[in-house]
């Protein structure tokens, strides 16, 4: 595949339904123009070496076999190893270069965004195109990111960052993705600058929830967390742990928001009050009953609020990382806020999905 291959994959904010999609629920997300981009050249042989300045890091490996893992979370050369499994023989190596604008560790998606676009990238180098639908492409990232490694993510993450836009995904397989008619503006991202154990944020809430809804299904013969109403398993909330009912009452809600917040969504123009309230009723869930907040990204959405925001939560996994404020009209005095609550604020809109480039000499395509 000759000529210059360019990828670029946007990070996400989750508007609803955050701590939902492992469960087999809905979310609500929306692709923003924060992104992973790889450039690459081709090589005469089948190394791919790859330039990551924004890390002052570096990696090369031969793709035409199996590529070793330097550990866990190694998700370029997984993501090697996933595409090479589905199909791809890699004939030809490329010397690459890799940036991001996104946060790292923060809740924005950084790891997933990576994973589409070297899923896009190396597909791309060997086939000159993107995997057939951008559903595939997800799945394949969802693979290599979560799967070959065992961790408890969903994949919300990278049907948002390769389908691109506002999303509404039913996480049950098979997941099917919906785009929302609303048009949005008025995003600020605000970064706390604290880091985040996502797997073990994650992990924590996984094995919380499950031990309560164990304990419903065995109490509710017809139990289904997709359908079932709060009130039906009231009676059984006294069995569990206190960690185990807080999580499981705070997602009950949570999925009524969300489904809420899809009617709402369905609106080319949606009423901004509204929204920001769901936003607000949502963070309160995930901060009081999951327990994901911090008391810095407390501050920062307080300070959001008092500046003219309408509403915002913490965003991804929580426990630190990301929050982001809705806030139309108002971005600019919106971002100010939450620098001066010390964190660092971002403007940020909705985008599309992965894309390629060719350039080829003398011309462009994609």
């Amino acid at each position: 595949m000759g000529g210059r291959i360019c990828v670029s994959a946007p990070g996400r904010i989750c508007l609803f339904g955050e701590h939902q999609d492992f469960l087999g629920l809905s979310v609500i997300a929306c692709a923003i123009n924060l992104d992973i981009s790889i450039s690459g050249t081709p090589r005469a042989d089948t190394v791919f070496a790859i330039d990551m300045p924004d890390l002052d890091r570096r990696d090369e490996f031969n793709a035409a076999r199996r590529v070793p893992y330097h550990g866990r979370r190694d998700y370029i050369r997984s993501a090697t190893n996933v595409v090479s499994c589905h199909g791809v023989k890699f004939g030809c190596g490329y010397d690459c270069t890799l940036h991001g604008t996104i946060p790292i560790n923060a809740g924005a998606s950084s790891s997933s965004a990576l994973t589409v676009a070297w899923v896009s990238f190396s597909w791309a180098t060997q086939t000159g195109r993107l995997p057939d639908t951008p559903e595939e492409t997800a799945r394949l990232a969802h693979l290599a990111e979560v799967v070959e490694f065992g961790e408890p993510g969903g994949m919300m993450d990278h049907y948002t960052s390769a389908v691109g836009g506002l999303l509404f995904i039913d996480c049950k397989e098979p997941i099917t993705v919906e785009r929302l008619p609303a048009k949005l503006d008025g995003f600020v991202l605000g970064d706390s600058l604290e880091p985040k154990d996502t797997t073990g944020v994650l992990g924590k809430s996984r094995s919380a929830m499950e031990a309560g809804l164990a304990i419903l299904r065995e109490g509710v013969p017809e139990f289904d967390f997709r359908t079932t109403a709060l009130d039906e398993v009231e009676p059984l909330l006294g069995k569990m742990s206190e960690e185990s009912r807080k999580r499981v009452v705070a997602n009950f809600h949570n999925r009524e928001i969300c489904r809420e917040a899809r009617a709402l969504l369905a609106d080319a123009e949606p009423d901004p009050s509204r929204l920001g309230e769901l936003l607000h009723e949502h963070h309160g869930h995930l901060r009081d009953g999951i327990g994901v907040s911090t008391p810095k990204i407390d501050r920062m959405l307080e300070a959001a609020m008092e500046a003219g925001a309408l509403g915002g939560k913490v965003n991804g996994s929580g426990g630190g990382g990301t929050m982001f404020a809705y806030a139309p009209g108002r971005q600019e005095e919106v971002k100010a806020a939450i620098d001066a609550a010390g964190g660092r604020g971002m403007i940020v809109t909705p985008r599309e999905g992965v894309t390629l480039r060719i350039e080829r000499t003398g011309e462009e395509g994609s």
